[in-house]
């Protein structure tokens, strides 16, 4: 397992396990599972309302809670000060845990400078470990790192071989924030299972499509939280360590770069409309 170090000083696990879209009902399997094959980051979000499974997974791991790392975002309905301070406390319920090792702003709407201020406090008050954004996209992501107290130590947004955020993560480099990928293997968009650039590399290596997708991000410094319900699956994404892309290869897969979402046309409305919650999920 390979860390990251933040800039506070906190050290992240540099591939951890995502639970968007897991059912609640689930999540409580899927963290168990994804702890068996050895990760020990877990990304949620008040949104995803699984944070109660994922905090019940981990206290009947056996592992000490000082060997997770706990991810959650705070929702755009908790945001203002005081919601958002209040939803703190929540999700620390939810996930029965005294403290959340990384907590994010979900989305760069509404009163997020609010909502921003009561992460620096429950940070200053010991309650999160970390602070951050996601989907901030970089005109957001600049005035908020330059108007506050604590710059943000990740910005979590949607990053794979064909969109691989270049520009944007130049910018938060110079404010020492990291890049935290969702979607790393692009949920299969654009034929990422298939594509010839991929497997071809994958052959050389004796590797899967998805381990040279993801080992691409890591070798870009990209900390990643690829999601699966199957146990094979986990195991598969986590065992990337093991083998080096070469910078021709890593050339090769820059290329396929088309610098735009997988998911969301940025040039109609109504897409963007869902993308930045303007429609509750």
């Amino acid at each position: 397992m390979k860390y990251v170090t933040l800039n506070n000083g906190v050290k992240i696990p540099q591939l951890g396990y995502g639970v968007y879209q897991v059912e609640p009902t689930e999540a409580g399997r899927c963290v168990n599972d994804a702890l068996g094959a050895g990760y020990r980051m877990v990304d949620t979000a008040q949104a995803y309302h699984n944070e109660e499974g994922v905090g019940a997974a981990v206290k009947k791991s056996g592992i000490a809670r000082s060997e997770i790392f706990l991810v959650s975002k705070i929702w755009i309905g908790n945001y203002g000060y005081e919601r958002a301070k209040a939803s703190i406390d929540e999700s620390l319920r939810q996930l029965q845990t005294e403290y959340i090792d990384l907590m994010l702003l979900h989305q760069p709407f509404c009163d997020y400078y609010g909502a921003y201020r009561a992460l620096e406090e429950a940070y200053r008050e010991g309650k999160l470990r970390a602070i951050g954004v996601s989907n901030f996209q970089p005109n957001h992501f600049i005035d908020l790192a330059s108007n506050v107290e604590i710059v943000p130590a990740v910005n979590q947004v949607e990053t794979h071989v064909f969109c691989q955020q270049i520009r944007s993560k130049e910018y938060m480099d110079e404010f020492g924030t990291h890049t935290m990928s969702w979607g790393p293997l692009a949920e299969g968009r654009n034929g990422l299972f298939v594509n010839p650039v991929l497997k071809e590399i994958g052959k050389v290596h004796g590797k899967s499509v998805a381990q040279v997708a993801l080992r691409y991000l890591t070798q870009r410094d990209v900390i990643i939280i690829p999601k699966s319900v199957h146990r094979n699956r986990m195991e598969e994404n986590f065992n990337i360590y093991d083998f080096e892309l070469t910078p021709d290869e890593m050339e090769r897969i820059k290329s396929l770069d088309l610098a735009k979402s997988a998911f969301f046309d940025h040039n109609d409305p109504e897409t963007m409309k869902m993308f930045m919650g303007w429609r509750a999920l």
